[in-house]
């Protein structure tokens, strides 16, 4: 069974996904004929066509636009869906999401810093992005560092004090938000909490993208390691594995990839909790199966929650954010409602 996934499952969602990307340019607010879409990408990619085809108004919306922006849909989707992936087997708890250790309370923390009380100057107009990804890193980092406080960490310790310090940054996070006397500022934070990969830009994508695909081989790799820890530490030590420096590292690539998301999208909601319990019920908790699995269904889902943003309302974009809660928030109550849920099993 296994097998027949790896070899029948994986090339189809592989296939969907390169066939989401080239139907999901082709659509926007701007109607482009299919062919001069194409045409466009020919060029840029391989060459081919006309060097008319380098400048224009049609240039400019597929390949600096559109394109640009589902490229960075596949990076944070698939970063999302495997964060969610390793938290829920760190924790293991099925309802944990890669912002369950105050990973999305650091970086709003960082956003509210560099808004509101100008710090990251120095990143220029990355400042905002920059100083999330900074907090919800220093954040996992503290999460880290209280969770060994009194002997080793164990994902109880990792919760709790994940926990913790999420109340602490949303505590300090509201307090300046409540001392700012700047509506513009406040708006501004307000919109970049929902979500948008408006800002997509393919110097951004030449960091996020291969970072967060090196960061899923290589949780790909650890399957083995991920599968003990939904068997518990005692489990895992009679087999001769000790679970802990592999969590705080996993925790710490897993802040990483929502790091780099959050920076370069702001903060998009429900990705790492339903696709990974989605993933589950079907497929079972293999992670061999399950992590290329969630990388690639997390991926497809944000392409076409990307292409709704840009259609649903006539001359607006919709927040990724608020799409992927409305979309996420009723699928996850079915799937707690379908049948008691624990890990698939």
């Amino acid at each position: 069974m296994k097998k027949r996934i790896n070899t029948i499952v994986l090339p189809v969602l592989v296939l969907v996904l390169g066939l989401s990307i080239l139907l999901a340019v082709t659509i926007g607010s701007v109607q482009i004929p299919f062919t001069d879409v194409y045409k466009v990408i020919l060029y840029e990619l391989f060459g081919i066509g006309s060097a008319e085809l380098a400048t224009g108004a049609v240039h400019d919306v597929v390949w600096l636009i559109r394109l640009p922006r589902l490229v960075l849909a596949v990076g944070v989707g698939m970063a999302l869906s495997i964060s969610g992936v390793v938290m829920q087997s760190i924790v293991r708890n099925p309802l944990a999401d890669p912002y369950i250790l105050g990973v999305s309370s650091g970086s709003y923390l960082g956003a509210v810093l560099a808004l509101l009380l100008g710090l990251g100057k120095m990143f220029g107009g990355n400042a905002v992005g920059v100083m999330a990804f900074i907090g919800a890193f220093i954040i996992s980092l503290a999460v880290v560092a209280l969770s060994n406080v009194g002997g080793k960490a164990s994902a109880v310790k990792l919760l709790l004090a994940g926990t913790a310090l999420s109340a602490v940054c949303s505590a300090f996070s509201n307090f300046i938000v409540y001392r700012a006397n700047d509506s513009n500022r406040i708006q501004i934070l307000v919109n970049w909490t929902m979500g948008s990969l408006g800002a997509a830009k393919w110097n951004i994508n030449a960091v996020v993208v291969p970072i967060v695909f090196v960061c899923a081989i290589f949780f790909w790799s650890q399957f083995r390691t991920l599968n003990l820890m939904l068997l518990g530490d005692e489990a895992a030590i009679s087999l001769g594995v000790d679970l802990y420096t592999r969590r705080i590292l996993y925790l710490l690539v897993s802040a990483l990839m929502v790091g780099l998301s959050v920076y370069s999208a702001g903060m998009i909601g429900f990705v790492g909790l339903i696709i990974p319990h989605a993933i589950r019920m079907i497929f079972g908790s293999d992670h061999r199966t399950l992590v290329p699995i969630c990388a690639l269904t997390g991926s497809i889902f944000l392409v076409w929650a990307d292409v709704l943003c840009r259609v649903i309302i006539r001359g607006a974009e919709l927040p990724i954010g608020i799409l992927t809660s409305m979309i996420g928030a009723p699928i996850f109550v079915y799937l707690m409602a379908r049948r008691k849920y624990s890990f698939g099993v």
